[in-house]
């Protein structure tokens, strides 16, 4: 259960989603919208909504905006429909690069995604091409100094599948994307709250790039967060800092 640290990696991308905390509202909102739509308007009976709603809560928007967004999306007042898209392609150093959308309108997210791989050094690839390198899991970051032991005890007894241990003393809980939600909240009941708990899409391996092709890396995966349409951009780098 030991493993490679996470934790300046975590640290340093939390950081650059902190920066952009302004494009929050709008990605939560259209997942909830989607998530509203497909899985209905009823919090207990959608985990991906709550998990929606929960991100919302922590962006301090108001219950309100909340409960007007699902309202459109389960049609109870107009609204747009968004599509989920996903897009696979290749970073600097053959980093693989995952790009999940939600999008009105696919023709302009598609030629947008594209013209970004291209710009900065990266080739956009077919579906299926990056995607078998991640697996969908529960990610749970715990900050360095909590305690290994307790960790393990409560995450295993509530359904996690791994607990990872880093060189500095982070801990990475892994768990099924349905037990996610048990997991987190036996750890935040024991006195553990992690530092970063997502659902998300987690590389099987990592490639390490450094140096000028980590600018360029850096670069590429910034250029396709600040598209309108992109909602999550996952990647398989370990980017030196």
């Amino acid at each position: 259960m030991a493993g490679h640290s996470k934790w300046a990696n975590i640290q340093h991308r939390k950081g650059r989603q902190d920066e952009k905390r302004g494009r929050v509202w709008t990605r939560v909102i259209r997942e909830i919208m989607v998530a509203a739509r497909q899985g209905g308007g009823d919090l207990n009976a959608n985990p991906r909504l709550r998990l929606a709603v929960d991100k919302a809560k922590a962006a301090n928007m108001p219950a309100d905006t909340i409960k007007r967004n699902i309202d459109k999306a389960t049609g109870n007042l107009e609204g747009v429909n968004y599509e989920e898209i996903r897009y696979e392609g290749y970073g600097i150093g053959g980093a693989a690069i995952i790009v999940d959308t939600m999008t009105d309108n696919k023709v302009r997210t598609v030629a947008e995604v594209r013209h970004v791989f291209s710009k900065y050094g990266g080739n956009m690839g077919t579906e299926g091409s990056v995607a078998f390198q991640f697996k969908h899991v529960g990610q749970l970051i715990l900050a360095p100094g909590a305690s290994e032991d307790k960790v393990m005890e409560v995450a295993l007894e509530a359904g996690a599948d791994d607990v990872v241990v880093g060189e500095d003393g982070s801990i990475e809980v892994l768990t099924a994307p349905a037990q996610f939600e048990s997991v987190k909240n036996a750890l935040e009941a024991a006195g553990l709250p992690p530092e970063m708990a997502e659902v998300t899409m987690r590389p099987e391996n990592t490639i390490e790039v450094t140096g000028e092709d980590a600018q360029r890396m850096q670069k590429l995966l910034d250029a396709l967060e600040d598209l309108d349409d992109v909602q999550d951009v996952f990647h398989n780098a370990e980017i030196a800092e």
